[in-house]
């Protein structure tokens, strides 16, 4: 990633979403983000995640996690049918779409490993799904 940013005059940015594997970016990360920049993902990390280089840079870390209104019964609960409602409508009209990549058929042992292989080595982009 520094080399890609590098190619377009950047060394450092102010915002990174992170969409797959925070561990396996996190150092990079650390490196790229600016002072006072913000990094946010939807991914949840298996190891601890070493904080001082944020804290370095008064850097923040927003996690995303969708379920958190329903498992915590949030005051603003009712936000997340509101979010849902809107996806819906924006999926009726073509304006999104899904990010399923890959089908794999038959639930057992040998289809169930070769998807996990396949989001596991890293290079899959959008989602497995497995049919019954």
């Amino acid at each position: 990633m520094p080399a890609e940013l590098e190619k377009h005059g950047l060394k450092q940015v102010d915002y990174i979403f992170c969409l797959n594997d925070t561990d396996g970016h996190w150092d990079t990360m650390g490196q790229l983000i600016a002072p006072q920049g913000h990094i946010c993902t939807i991914v949840e990390n298996e190891q601890p995640l070493n904080m001082e280089q944020l804290k370095l840079k008064s850097a923040s870390l927003h996690v995303e996690f969708m379920f958190t209104r329903s498992i915590f019964n949030t005051p603003d609960i009712a936000r997340q049918g509101e979010i849902l409602q809107q996806t819906a409508k924006l999926l009726d009209a073509g304006k999104i779409t899904t990010s399923l990549s890959k089908t794999l058929a038959g639930m057992n042992v040998e289809t169930l490993t070769r998807a996990h292989r396949l989001v596991r080595e890293g290079h899959m982009r959008g989602k497995v799904v497995i049919t019954c």
